[in-house]
Parts: C-alpha cells; sequence; structure tokens
C-alpha cells in the first residue's frame, strides 16, 4: 500500500484542508494517507481550540486514514524542529512521500533551494548568527541569511509562511536520509493568516477569530468547514463548556512567573536573552494575556516565540529536557491517535517491519518525552471545569479512535 504523508495542526480541520488530502492522494496515487499532527500546543505557541481526539476524528471522517501525535518536544518549536519531528514520525511507519501545502505549487525549487543552501552553509549560518546578533528575530534574520546566499531558485519567495514550512519538510526530509520523496500542492484561495473570513475556503486563524469573537459557529464558519467539524466543535463545546484560547490560562501562567525565582525561570525553554527579568518586570502590570504580550513584544522578539515560550512556562518544560530532540535521528515511539479501517489494514503490514515502537498509551511505554507529553495534555485539560475535566480527558488512557 502507498502512503503520502500529511503534515498538520487541523486547527480546526476546514475546507482547505479537505483540498489539500483529497489533491494529495490524487497527486502521489496514494492508497492512504497518514497525517501527522500536533497535540493539545501547537507551533505558534497556541493551545488548541478543541483537543487533539475531537481534531483526529474530524480528519478520519474526512478521509484521513492514520493519524499520528506529533510529540510536544517538537511541536512547540521554530518550523526546522517542527519540521524534523514531522518527518522522523512518518518515516518511522515508512511513508512513501509527503506532500505539503505552498504558495509556490512546485516542488523543484524547493529541492534546488536545499542543494543550493547545503553549498553555502557556512556562509548562511554566518549571516543568521550576524542578524541575531544584531537584534532581529529569528524569520527576520533568516531572511536576510537567505537573501545574502542568493537563495532566490526559481522565484521560491521564503517570506511566505507556507513556503517556509515547505522548505523545512524538505530539508528536513533530506537531512534524515529518507527515503520520502516531497511533493506539494497550491494553496488556494486564502492567505495562512488571513484574519477575516472571506470564502468557503479560509485560513485557521480567520476561523478561529469568528468563532471567539461569537463564541459561537456564525454562518460564516458553517459555509468554510466540513459538518464533521462542526459536529466536532459542538461536540467539544457541549462536553467542556468552551473553545480553548490563551485567556484560558493567563492566570495559571502569571502565577508561574510571579513564583519562580529567576533562575527557575532561566532554566525554561524559549525563555533567553534576558526575557526572564522582561517577565518579571510585566508579570504583575498584564491584565490579561493579550496585555502582557503587548507589553513583552519587541522588533526582536516575535508573536509567535514569546507564545512558545509561554507554553514552555505553562508545561513546566526545561531546556534540559529539550536537549536531545537536536540530536535524535530516530524517535524513541510513535503514538497512533486514530485510524480508519484502511489505515488499521496499513498499521497492520507495517507492524512487522518496524523499528521504532508504535503505542496508543502514554501509559503503555516509559519515556521522558512521553511524560512531557501527559503533563502538556494535563495542562491543556486545566482550562475545563473540574467538573466536566476528567470525563473528556480519559480518552488519554482509552485505545486509538477507530472509523470505519
Amino acid at each position: 500500500m502507498k502512503a503520502c504523508g500529511l503534515i498538520v495542526e487541523y486547527n480546526p480541520f476546514h475546507n482547505g484542508h479537505v483540498y489539500h488530502l483529497q489533491s494529495s492522494k490524487k497527486k502521489t496515487n496514494a492508497d492512504v494517507l497518514v497525517a501527522v499532527m500536533s497535540g493539545d500546543f501547537l507551533q505558534r505557541g497556541e493551545p488548541a481550540i478543541i483537543d487533539k481526539w475531537h481534531r483526529a476524528e474530524a480528519a478520519l471522517q474526512s478521509g484521513v486514514d492514520v493519524v499520528l501525535e506529533l510529540p510536544y518536544v517538537y511541536a512547540v518549536q521554530h518550523a526546522d524542529l517542527f519540521a524534523k519531528g514531522a518527518v522522523l514520525t512518518l518515516n518511522s511507519l515508512n511513508v512513501d512521500c509527503v506532500c505539503f501545502g505552498s504558495e509556490k505549487g512546485k516542488v523543484k525549487p524547493f529541492i534546488d533551494a536545499y542543494h543550493h543552501l547545503k553549498g553555502k552553509e557556512s556562509t548562511f549560518n554566518e549571516e543568521l548568527h550576524l542578524h541575531l546578533k544584531a537584534g532581529l528575530s529569528f524569520p527576520e534574520a533568516s531572511k536576510k541569511a537567505y537573501e545574502a546566499v542568493q537563495l532566490t531558485t526559481d522565484g521560491l519567495d521564503l517570506s511566505k509562511p507556507n513556503n517556509i514550512l515547505g522548505f523545512s519538510y524538505v530539508k528536513a526530509i533530506y537531512e534524515a536520509g529518507s527515503m520520502m520523496k516531497p511533493e506539494t500542492i497550491q494553496r488556494t484561495k486564502s492567505g495562512y493568516h488571513d484574519p477575516e473570513i472571506k470564502d468557503t475556503i479560509a485560513s485557521a486563524t480567520s476561523i478561529r477569530n469568528e468563532i471567539n469573537t461569537n463564541i459561537r459557529l456564525s454562518d460564516k464558519v458553517i459555509n468554510a468547514i466540513p459538518k464533521v467539524t462542526s459536529d466536532a466543535l459542538n461536540n467539544y463545546k457541549n462536553k467542556s463548556g468552551l473553545f480553548h484560547q490563551w485567556e484560558h490560562y493567563f492566570s495559571f501562567v502569571q502565577h508561574t512567573v510571579l513564583t519562580k525565582r529567576i533562575d527557575e525561570l532561566q532554566q525554561i525553554q524559549g525563555v533567553e536573552e534576558g526575557l526572564e527579568f522582561r517577565l518579571k518586570k510585566t508579570a504583575k502590570k498584564a491584565k490579561s494575556f493579550y496585555h502582557w504580550m503587548e507589553l513583552l513584544k519587541t522588533k526582536r522578539y516575535t508573536w509567535t516565540r514569546l507564545q512558545r515560550m509561554f507554553v514552555h512556562i505553562l508545561t513546566n518544560t526545561t531546556k534540559h529536557e529539550l536537549q536531545a530532540i537536536h540530536t535524535l535521528q530516530t524517535l524513541p515511539y510513535v503514538r497512533l491517535l486514530g485510524f480508519s479501517s484502511r489505515g488499521r489494514e496499513y498499521i497492520n503490514r507495517q507492524k512487522k517491519q518496524l523499528e521504532t515502537p508504535l503505542i496508543s498509551q502514554i501509559q503503555s511505554l516509559q519515556h521522558p518525552f512521553l511524560d512531557i507529553e501527559e503533563r502538556a495534555s494535563d495542562t491543556y485539560y486545566l482550562a475545563i471545569p473540574h467538573h466536566k475535566r476528567s470525563e473528556i480527558a480519559k480518552q488519554e488512557i482509552g485505545p486509538p479512535i477507530l472509523v470505519n
């Protein structure tokens, strides 16, 4: 069975994702679609609007055959580490190819750009370090370093968010020595961060904005998502009483910053370059999470970087705990969230040749990454009223989702 890999967050699963998975399957002539999906906290440093189980089920009901969890230690990271974790996850299950959405829509420029960069890697690293030292944010420093090595292969614009991620996927595939073949399809209609819904295919950002503004599913939202997603959103809201957003965690993270010593804050992943002092200085002044972000944000500290830092503060994830992710070339485990009947057939065929343990429950294996995963999951559900929390969180110790 030929398997095509998708690297996703589905926050929430929308019509653009339906287009992506259908186009990917057609382009690669795949028998099964294997998605590696971020868990309850996401790459941009945000809590998912609904939990991973409801998001996974919506994807499985829409044509995805296997949903794997991208470990937290890779999910809440910059693009290169996010891509590395996703590629290593798919590679562990012997997936044949990876198909990503991009503004470019052609895969050859990404491959050419990778080989071009490898030939000028030392210059690129020097330029990157120079611009970071000058106070630029990582995305801005990277952009200038790309320009310095003339990385403009076939008009590949590496300031575009999906092109950046796509380039990271291609780099991760080659650097892992994987046999997976990269493929891409062109994104259609909405931009990655468009703030407003303008069509039936809209960005996840615009859909979340609309939901959080109205605290319900408006007609605009319903027109931009498949019915399985509106069902998942409504079911989750009925069970939990909320759609997750940062403000639900403001008091938790504020308490942590106020009660930790400076040297303790310095140990948290993402707290660098004196941010621990700015955190302490602004913690008492902040009236909301959004207000706190405004107090902290500078040209050097991007919104996304600060949000990722706050996730790690919230989950008490230290730099020491994450050291291993930079050097690992294989994962210690792969976690299965759910599958279709076709996906189960694929998994059963792969099991005999898998070198990486395939698990569905956190408790079935002991590993430091899983300890962090459990901590992150427990933290995510803290936003839910106590009397509803245990019922909705019990899926963590249950079997994977099966959709026939």
